[in-house]
């Protein structure tokens, strides 16, 4: 059975991702529109210790256990420091370089509740005033929060109860244009919660059940490299769904499923990766085979974390992974659907 995903709804939660901020360690807002959304499908749902979100559907046979992991944490930074002028140094959360994130929007997040926004610049933000601006180093001792409140100096951030390690979102200036792309900050991984998502709102509404047992994981630590470190001890096999990359003799474009044979941690299962192959073919979706050398998933976490599985990585193709990012909806919609193919076979 091949199933249609209902591209209304995959696009409409996606939005509501992206325009949720959801930095690592600083997540629950996004993992409370997973939990409204598992509720309003009638899957059960549990969280692990660290926050990220199980979800379970039953299988038509309950010998063994599928695993499948999106992660809804994103890139981010926190308050490393005030300094004395009113401005706020920052720590990175998440690899990106520090360019991708210049003269971007953000907003502060005190332990208070309240925000407040600001914009990231290096500190020899003006060509009319520093003549090294164009060639100042990007570094993190180079950049700088611009808070939009009348503040001049330490004392005067601080009576706002902004402080060190608050978190700092960046504007994900999330949009779905009219010819199917989507672009934003944050594609990876939201766009493969939404197609997991999607995957979980074709079972209801088509009335399907996978072959086996499934356990569903929306990680919330992936971007620091631990997000599922542990899985539940019943799954047998896993399917991390996260971004495919595309650039420099890499296949995948942005219409594509990316099927990883190979990251950083190593090659991925190759019976698991030979089906997924397979099951593109056979189901007319476009897809590309690709290796990533600059790359982890939530799966090879697990894999190093000891956990007794086979593992394979899919997802959607991404350009320009870690800065402003683009898919295009296809790509969504058809991670679905292989994922479907998958959980049938």
């Amino acid at each position: 059975m091949s199933i249609q995903p209902n591209e209304e709804y995959i696009l409409t939660f996606l939005k509501k991702l992206l325009d949720t901020p959801s930095p690592t360690g600083f997540t629950a807002q996004a993992l409370k529109l997973v939990e409204q959304e598992a509720a309003t499908l009638g899957v059960k749902l549990s969280w692990n210790q660290k926050g990220g979100a199980i979800l379970e559907v039953e299988g038509e046979d309950g010998s063994r256990t599928i695993g499948l992991s999106a992660h809804v944490d994103t890139l981010g930074a926190m308050v490393r420091a005030v300094k004395s002028d009113g401005r706020l140094r920052l720590t990175r959360v998440g690899g990106f370089m520090l360019q991708s994130i210049e003269n971007e929007y953000c907003v502060i997040h005190t332990r208070s509740g309240k925000t407040y926004t600001g914009t990231i610049l290096s500190t020899h933000p003006s060509v009319h005033v520093y003549g090294d601006a164009r060639e100042f180093k990007r570094e993190e001792e180079n950049m700088e929060v611009r808070i939009d409140e009348l503040v001049e100096s330490k004392e005067d951030v601080l009576k706002l109860g902004i402080g060190v390690g608050d978190f700092v979102s960046f504007d994900s200036r999330a949009v779905i244009t009219e010819s199917g792309f989507v672009k934003s900050r944050h594609i990876d991984d939201k766009a493969s919660v939404a197609a997991l998502f999607g995957l979980l709102e074709s079972m209801k509404r088509e009335n399907w059940k996978p072959k086996h047992n499934l356990k569903l994981l929306i990680s919330n630590y992936e971007e620091v490299g631990h997000g599922a470190a542990y899985i539940p001890s019943d799954i047998d096999e896993m399917i991390a769904v996260d971004m495919g990359c595309i650039g420099d003799d890499l296949s995948c474009k942005e219409t594509d499923v990316s099927i990883c044979a190979k990251d950083s941690s190593g090659p991925y299962d190759y019976d698991m990766t030979s089906k997924l192959i397979e099951l593109a073919k056979a189901e007319g979706i476009p897809y590309a085979v690709d290796v990533y050398p600059h790359y982890g998933s939530d799966a090879s976490a697990a894999l190093s974390a000891g956990n007794n599985i086979r593992a394979a990585l899919i997802g959607p193709g991404v350009h320009a992974s870690h800065a402003m990012e683009r898919t295009h909806k296809t790509a969504v919609f058809n991670t679905a659907k292989l994922l479907a193919a998958y959980l049938q076979a």
